[in-house]
């Protein structure tokens, strides 16, 4: 019987304009209203995914930072998280300007969270615009949301490193990966999230070890539950091993190809569509 359900954010149970349906908002309290633990497991850090997480008022701790930190919403209070090491930090930083890549690094697992950076290349509108969208959605602390560093390497010896991030076009951002994994090896986890149609990529740079699916199943365990208990509904590749772990693995209708075309993965309707409310209808509230 699944007694834990995990959604990704963007893509899922966000629609393209960001917003909680009513029909999906309205399912989750049916879910939580039959015993399920309902959260987000998402590559937003704590302090940008907290908004939407208090929104849909979750009755679990949320996995944040592609499941790198695991923390209440309400009252901040962490429940479990992993670092990168200051080292290794300093060569992810060091490979990625090498290829020419903006850092950004995530930092303060015990509070709100603190996004660092030195520098965006004036042709890095994307990131400027993210930067400016998460000050944007932090109001009055939108200074200590993003604070700009004179240099990141200077700070890292300091800082408690949750991940790290680069964003650019698709091809550049292939090419960054690759050098990434042969320079670091196994010392870190590298996951994409790629937006073909928009030619855009995240790359984010993880503790080693840490994913959705570790993320997930630490919330699992936490309750006593094994992965048969488990429901995880998401659309994009940094969401793979949390599929793979859940028992009821559902992606949505605007997932790529790779994944739609599974046969171990459900699918439900598109983000635009309330297919996280259909997935719990169906599996959930029919079970």
């Amino acid at each position: 019987m699944i007694k834990l359900l995990a959604l990704d954010l963007d893509g899922t149970l966000l629609d393209s304009r960001g917003k909680i349906s009513e029909k999906n908002k309205k399912a989750i309290r049916r879910a939580e209203e039959r015993g399920v633990l309902v959260t987000i497991a998402t590559g937003r850090r704590f302090r940008d995914a907290r908004p939407v997480a208090l929104e849909a008022e979750f009755n679990a701790p949320i996995v944040t930072h592609n499941g790198a930190l695991l923390k209440f919403a309400e009252n901040f209070e962490t429940v479990a998280f992993s670092l990168i090491d200051p080292e290794t930090c300093r060569e992810i930083i060091r490979v990625g300007r090498l290829c020419g890549g903006d850092a950004l690094v995530s930092a303060d697992p015990h509070g709100p969270g603190t996004l660092l950076y030195d520098r965006i290349s004036a042709e890095n509108l994307p990131l400027r615009k993210y930067i400016a969208w998460s000050r944007s959605l932090h109001g009055a602390g939108a200074e200590d949301s993003v604070r700009h560093v004179d240099d990141l390497d200077a700070v890292i010896d300091r800082t408690e490193v949750v991940h790290v991030s680069f964003s650019g076009g698709c091809r550049a951002m292939n090419e960054m990966q690759a050098i990434l994994e042969g320079e670091l090896g196994d010392s870190v986890n590298i996951l994409a999230t790629v937006y073909p149609p928009l030619d855009f990529t995240l790359l984010d740079i993880l503790p080693p070890g840490a994913s959705k699916g570790v993320g997930v199943e630490k919330l699992a365990a936490l309750h006593g539950l094994t992965r048969e208990n488990v429901m995880v509904c998401g659309d994009n590749y940094n969401d793979l091993e949390m599929l793979e772990y859940a028992g009821t693995a559902v992606v949505m209708g605007n997932s790529p190809p790779e994944l739609l075309e599974n046969p171990d993965y459900a699918q439900t309707l598109s983000n635009d569509e309330n297919g996280v409310a259909c997935a719990i209808e169906k599996f959930i509230l029919n079970q």
